[in-house]
């Protein structure tokens, strides 16, 4: 293993010890978005050999059962996933994956991009899901290391204008850097009022929103803030009940969809990676060696910097 980010859920795990009924009830490695180098390969593996690159896709299907069969693998009750107990992930020296499921990097693309494939990956989902596509009006909730990818797919897909709302302001700068064409920093205004921020931003309601938070409020936003006939795509995680203006989504015909990680994205992700279509690199904003891990978790849950990459060969600490 080279590189390793720090995910939200990683430390949701560590802190709480589950994730709705995902519970973890023995030892646990944490650790999902990575990269590394091929030191040994299975006798029938032959798309890989010693020391090639890779980008590692997390969700492994353990049976070839209906969802593999129409391409939504992400979808099988059954599904391997690094770091949802009671799998291990990969945050540590070394660690055995599915060939399929292991990416070869061209050479420019680095490790740390490598391993943001996986939450580049969320974003193309989500996107594709959404259907972003030339000229879409896109609102993003959320300016957290998601949000911020979404914002870069979404511009890659065609998005015409992208408005982007946080509670931090430091987070809407970096989103400003990326690309946004609008930020708006929440600072406890209504659902209703927000919405009509946004409209006021884009000239028109958006065509497409992506709620990369997970909060109540921010989806209520999202149902006031989609024009008729649009899109809302649930892409952050929150309670398991909410309080929502349903019939408002009901009666202007918002469609509301969710996403469940991803399928199908890593090529993807890893050429537009290699033709410099979209660019990473500033969302990596501190970097850990394995053996401080401890301090990089203590770091992510303050919610210090974007992204933590933790460097996992002691011989190589590059990006």
């Amino acid at each position: 293993m080279h590189s390793v980010g720090i995910c939200g859920s990683d430390v949701h795990y560590w802190q709480h010890g589950r994730i709705g009924n995902f519970v973890v009830k023995s030892p646990m490695v944490l650790g999902h978005e990575a990269s590394g180098t091929v030191v040994k390969v299975g006798s029938s593996v032959t798309k890989l050999k010693k020391g090639d690159r890779v980008a590692i896709e997390p969700g492994v299907p353990r049976e070839i059962d209906e969802f593999c069969k129409i391409g939504r693998y992400n979808l099988s009750p059954t599904l391997f996933f690094c770091a949802t107990p009671p799998d291990d992930g990969n945050l540590c020296r070394y660690y055995k994956h599915d060939a399929n499921f292991c990416y070869k990097l061209p050479d420019n693309v680095t490790f740390e991009e490598g391993a943001l494939v996986e939450p580049l990956s969320v974003a193309i989902h989500a996107c594709r899901r959404a259907e972003v596509t030339l000229g879409s009006k896109v609102f993003i909730c959320g300016a957290g290391p998601i949000g911020l990818v979404t914002l870069l797919i979404a511009k890659a897909m065609g998005a015409a204008q992208v408005v982007i709302s946080d509670l931090s302001a430091p987070r809407l700068e970096k989103a400003k850097e990326i690309g946004a064409d609008s930020t708006i920093q929440v600072k406890g205004q209504s659902p209703e009022v927000l919405a009509r921020m946004v409209e006021s931003l884009l000239g028109c309601m958006p065509d497409i929103t992506l709620e990369c938070t997970g909060a109540e409020s921010c989806i209520q936003t999202g149902i006031y803030a989609t024009r008729s006939g649009g899109t809302l795509v649930l892409v952050g995680l929150g309670p398991e009940m909410v309080t929502l203006p349903i019939v408002n989504a009901a009666m202007r015909e918002v469609d509301i969809r969710g996403i469940f990680r991803y399928c199908n994205t890593w090529p993807m992700a890893i050429a537009m990676l290699a033709s410099k279509k979209i660019n990473v690199q500033p969302l990596v904003t501190h970097r850990f060696p394995l053996e401080k891990a401890e301090e990089a978790f203590e770091a992510t849950k303050k919610g210090i910097g974007i992204k933590i990459m933790l460097k996992c060969d002691p011989k190589d600490q590059n990006p």
